[in-house]
């Protein structure tokens, strides 16, 4: 069964409780479910969060939306997302993060098809680098047997939080095919990290998602081309800084 995975949790170093924050009355966590509801490929759609007390309004928003909810490991991500795949007989496997409202359904129906072709055992918009899709428009397709590959061999922090880190570190050993988009749209910043991110968002949300609500990405980047100092407004935020953390980890562990 295809099924996308949502990785979602309230705590945030940078933006806390974002998930959940309200646009046009409805948690972005929500604005990302009706998206992903769209989408043609997708057979189901788990929330995968903690066990934590913190994390119990995303298990909570999660049972009212009808959709499923799992609670694992705060840090392990690695291990959440296998064990819900498992629990939910999900293969393959569609990685989205919370911070990602405004993902084009289309995109991700892209990535599973080319996924579906065969011949690889990841396929992704948003990995390996360089990309050239917008950060917020990250799509990650696996089979569940690279995810218990990865599951059963990765030791390294970074690759237990960062979920995907082992299978396309490893290129010897897994099938991998990125999916580009052209022209280069890498400049867009369609993310929820920082609160320039998320005044970007919400005014994009604001403004075209009353007239429609699966608004595609082609619409958003002329949106943005339309009004400059909007989209200067995080344009200056480099991608993935939450890698460093896990990096450092990797270091006092000797790794």
């Amino acid at each position: 069964m295809i099924g996308a995975i949502i990785q979602a949790r309230m705590g945030s170093t940078r933006l806390p409780g974002k998930v959940l924050h309200r646009v046009l009355g409805r948690p972005l966590l929500g604005h990302l479910l009706d998206r992903l509801r769209l989408s043609r490929r997708l057979e189901t759609i788990v929330v995968a969060t903690t066990a934590a007390d913190a994390d119990r309004p995303i298990r909570v928003f999660a049972e009212v939306e009808g959709v499923s909810a799992f609670a694992g490991s705060e840090e392990d991500v690695l291990d959440r997302y296998h064990s819900a795949a498992e629990e939910f007989k999900i293969d393959p496997v569609v990685r989205i993060t919370a911070d990602c409202p405004l993902l084009d359904p289309a995109v991700v129906d892209l990535v599973i098809e080319r996924f579906l072709q065969g011949g690889a055992d990841y396929v992704s918009n948003a990995a390996p680098p360089p990309v050239t899709y917008p950060d917020g428009m990250d799509v990650e397709v696996f089979s569940f047997a690279a995810l218990e590959r990865a599951w059963q061999e990765a030791v390294k922090p970074s690759d237990r939080e960062h979920v995907t880190f082992y299978l396309w570190n490893q290129l010897e050993r897994f099938r991998l095919r990125r999916v580009d988009h052209i022209p280069d749209w890498s400049e867009y910043r369609l993310t929820v990290d920082y609160p320039a991110d998320l005044r970007v968002v919400e005014t994009i949300m604001t403004e075209l998602l009353p007239r429609d609500p699966g608004v595609g990405l082609d619409q958003i980047v002329r949106y943005l081309d339309a009004n400059p100092a909007l989209k200067a407004l995080n344009a200056q935020i480099g991608c993935n800084q939450g890698w460093a953390s896990a990096f450092e980890k990797d270091r006092r562990q000797g790794f």
